[in-house]
């Protein structure tokens, strides 16, 4: 088991939370790829979006629903600072996860953390596990409250 999985599994361990992770036989880099590997909506994929805050340099994750995009002023509003979309190489720093697997907890550097409403429409949500072929399904309510976030509006 790879350490950035084991630390999203831990992450959910220490919790309570039980999600069964799932490895997919094809890549679950994209909300599209992964909604197709879970068989479920793309809304029901809970992206996470890393931002660097401009002036403080602090992360910001974005959890929204697969088929929405974080507003970048929205965004900013949320987070009271100029955001930067975060390069690769700042999100495995920060993070310790690659693009195409962050997963919405388990960070090396615990993010401030917010959660687009529209995951919590349905009773399952699909996250990706810490790889970009694992994913793990959690009540959206769970996820918000292991990720710390909260529900914002910062989507297009």
């Amino acid at each position: 088991m790879s350490k950035s999985l084991k630390r999203v599994a831990e992450a959910l361990r220490s919790a309570g939370i039980e999600a069964g992770m799932m490895e997919m036989p094809d890549s679950t880099r994209t909300a599209a790829e992964a909604a197709r590997a879970a068989g479920c909506a793309l809304d029901q994929i809970a992206k996470s979006i890393i931002f660097r805050g401009e002036t403080t340099g602090t992360v910001h994750l974005f959890i929204t629903a697969g088929g929405n995009k974080v507003d970048p002023v929205m965004a900013s509003i949320c987070a009271g600072e100029p955001l930067g979309r975060a390069d690769p190489g700042f999100v495995r720093e920060v993070t310790g996860f690659a693009i195409g697997g962050v997963a919405p907890v388990g960070h090396l550097t615990p993010p401030i953390a917010y959660f687009d409403p529209k995951l919590l429409e349905f009773d399952t949500v699909f996250a990706a596990g810490g790889t970009p072929r694992h994913i793990f399904p959690i009540a959206p309510t769970d996820l918000m409250k292991v990720a710390a976030a909260r529900a914002e509006r910062f989507t297009q």
